[in-house]
C-alpha cells in the first residue's frame, strides 16, 4: 500500500504542477471522497511552497434534507479542514453549498405539492445535487477558463460505473484526465478509480487524517449502519446518486427503506431521537398517494391512463399535513435529541416563507394557513411577516365563503381564485392579462366533480381521435385524385 500511495502522491503532484487549472475536488464526509481528500492534500504538503500556486476548492452539496448525524459530521469536518488548511498554508478552500430556496426538496413537496420521488419523476437530484454543484463549477470555469474535477468514484463500485468509468478512458485528452460530456470546459481526475473499498479502509485506517479529524471515528459511522458506498458528489444524472447509496437525504423514497438511518437507531438507543424523520420518511412512501393528490395535473389540465385521471400535485389539505408532521418532527428532535441538534433546522425560514408564497400567490390560498399551523404545531408566534393587508378576504369572510360552497371543494377553490385575480389586477393601471388570468381559474375549476372532469377528458379524447380518422381518410382520397391526374 505505501508504494501504490507514494505513486499516487507522484502523480497528484505532477498533475497539480501542468498548468494553471484550478482544482474542484468533490467531498461527501464519506470513505471515498475522504481518500481522496487525504492524497490531495498530503500530495500538496510535500510540494515546496512556491509550487503550491492555484487553488483547490473543496465542495460538499448539503441538500437540507441529508441524515442530521452525517450532515453534522461533514460540516464539522468543513470547518476543521479549513483551520488547517489555514495554519499549513494550503491552498485548499472548502465550501458548503446548498440548493437555491426555490429548488428545496421542502418548497417544491409542501410548497409546490410534488410527491414524494419516485424513479419515473425523480425531480430530487438535480434540483438538490446536480444543479448547486454545477453551478459552482460553471463559476470556476467562467473565471478561469477550464476546471479539473478530483473525484472518488471507482470501478468497483458497481459493474455500470466500471463501464461508464473505462468508456470515459477512451475519450481522454490528457493523462489521466478524462472528458466531462455535462459540463464543458472541465475535466475528470480520478485518482482511486482503481481501489477497492478495502483499498480504501486500509488507507484510512493507517494514515492519519492530516487535518486532524478522525478515520476511526468515520469507521465508527459506517459501521453503525449497512453495507454499501457513500453519497457521492452527484454533476450529472448518470452519477448514482443518494437513492443508491448508503449515506443519503433522510427524506428519500427511491429505495425500500432508509436502511443506513434504521441501523444508527436499531445500533444505538442514543440515536432514538431520528425516529419521527424515520416514521415520516416511510409515511411520504405511499404505494397508492391518490387519495392526496389533485385529479388535476399542474396546470389545470386533466389527462387519463388507461382511463383513470393521471394524479397531480398533493392538495391542499394534505400539503398542510405534511407540514405539521415535518414541524413536529422538528420540536421532536431539537426536544429530545443531543445538543448538537437543538437548533436543527429540518426546514427553515427561507424556506417557510417560500411555502407561504407559494400557497398564498400561486396557489391563491390566501386563507395563509402557514403562520396558523407553525404556531399550532410549535407553541410560538411565527416570526415571518405579516401578510394581512394584501389579502383579498378576511378569516370571517373565508368562512362564509366555505358555508356557502359547503362540500363542494372545487367550487370553492374557483371562486377563492377569481377574488385574488380580481383582487391582484383591481389597482393596476393597465389590466393586461386579467382575462387569460379568469379563464385560467374557470378552466380549473368547472367541474362539477373527478367523474366529470373524467368524462368530459373521455369525449375529448374520442372527439380528437375521430377528428384524425377524419383527416386520415381526406389525405387518402386526396392521394387518389393525385395519383389520378397523374
Amino acid at each position: 500500500m505505501r508504494v501504490v500511495v507514494d505513486g499516487l502522491l507522484d502523480e497528484i503532484a505532477r498533475l497539480y504542477r501542468e498548468d494553471d487549472v484550478p482544482w474542484v475536488v468533490g467531498y461527501s464526509g464519506g470513505k471515498d471522497s475522504t481518500a481522496v481528500l487525504e492524497l490531495v492534500w498530503l500530495a500538496l504538503a510535500r510540494m515546496p511552497e512556491a509550487q503550491r500556486t492555484k487553488p483547490v476548492h473543496v465542495i460538499t452539496t448539503d441538500t437540507l434534507v441529508e441524515n442530521p448525524i452525517v450532515a453534522a459530521w461533514v460540516e464539522q469536518s468543513l470547518d476543521v479542514l479549513r483551520s488547517a488548511a489555514e495554519r499549513c498554508g494550503l491552498p485548499i478552500q472548502p465550501h458548503r453549498l446548498t440548493p437555491a430556496v426555490e429548488d428545496t426538496f421542502w418548497v417544491n413537496l409542501i410548497g409546490r405539492g410534488y410527491p414524494a420521488p419516485r424513479p419515473k419523476f425523480r425531480w430530487c437530484t438535480e434540483r438538490l445535487k446536480i444543479k448547486p454543484s454545477n453551478q459552482f463549477i460553471r463559476n470556476v470555469v467562467r473565471r478561469h477558463g477550464e476546471a479539473i474535477l478530483v473525484l472518488g468514484t471507482r470501478k468497483a463500485e458497481s459493474a455500470t460505473r466500471a463501464r461508464v468509468m473505462t468508456a470515459l478512458e477512451q475519450g481522454r485528452v490528457r493523462d489521466r484526465l478524462s472528458p466531462n460530456s455535462k459540463l464543458p470546459n472541465s475535466l475528470v481526475y480520478t485518482p482511486v478509480e482503481d481501489w477497492t473499498s478495502d483499498d480504501i479502509w486500509t488507507f484510512l485506517m493507517q494514515v492519519d487524517n492530516p487535518w486532524g479529524y478522525s478515520n476511526r471515528d468515520l469507521l465508527t459511522l459506517y459501521q453503525g449502519a449497512s453495507a454499501d458506498g457513500e453519497c457521492p458528489l452527484v454533476v450529472d444524472s448518470s452519477t448514482p446518486s443518494c437513492g443508491d447509496s448508503r449515506f443519503g437525504c433522510w427524506t428519500c423514497t427511491l429505495v425500500d427503506k432508509d436502511k443506513s438511518m434504521t441501523a444508527m437507531i436499531l445500533n444505538d438507543s442514543e440515536k432514538e431521537w431520528m425516529l419521527p424523520l424515520l416514521e415520516l420518511r416511510d409515511e411520504l412512501d405511499v404505494s397508492d398517494d391518490r387519495s392526496l393528490r389533485d385529479f388535476r395535473r399542474m396546470n389545470g389540465t386533466v389527462q387519463l391512463f388507461h382511463d383513470q385521471p393521471i394524479p397531480g400535485p398533493y392538495m391542499q389539505a394534505a400539503r398542510e399535513n405534511w407540514l405539521r408532521k415535518l414541524l413536529a418532527a422538528q420540536e421532536y428532535v431539537r426536544a429530545h435529541g443531543p445538543d448538537t441538534v437543538r437548533n436543527i433546522e429540518l426546514v427553515t425560514l427561507a424556506e417557510l416563507e417560500e411555502i407561504r408564497r407559494l400557497w398564498v400567490v400561486e396557489k391563491h390560498e390566501f386563507e395563509d394557513r402557514l403562520p396558523d399551523i407553525y404556531e399550532e404545531v410549535t407553541g410560538r408566534g411565527y416570526p415571518g411577516r405579516d401578510l394581512g393587508e394584501r389579502l383579498p378576504l378576511g378569516k370571517v369572510e373565508l368562512d362564509l365563503l366555505a358555508e356557502i360552497c359547503g362540500e363542494d371543494r372545487l367550487h370553492f377553490e374557483t371562486v377563492r381564485e377569481l377574488l385574488d385575480v380580481e383582487r391582484r389586477y383591481r389597482h393596476m393601471v393597465r389590466r393586461t392579462g386579467v382575462y387569460g388570468a379568469l379563464e385560467k381559474a374557470l378552466a380549473r375549476g368547472f367541474y362539477a366533480d373527478e367523474a366529470d372532469a373524467v368524462a368530459r377528458a373521455q369525449r375529448r379524447r374520442e372527439a380528437q381521435d375521430n377528428a384524425r380518422q377524419v383527416t386520415d381518410v381526406d389525405r387518402v382520397d386526396q392521394l387518389s385524385i393525385d395519383e389520378g391526374q397523374l
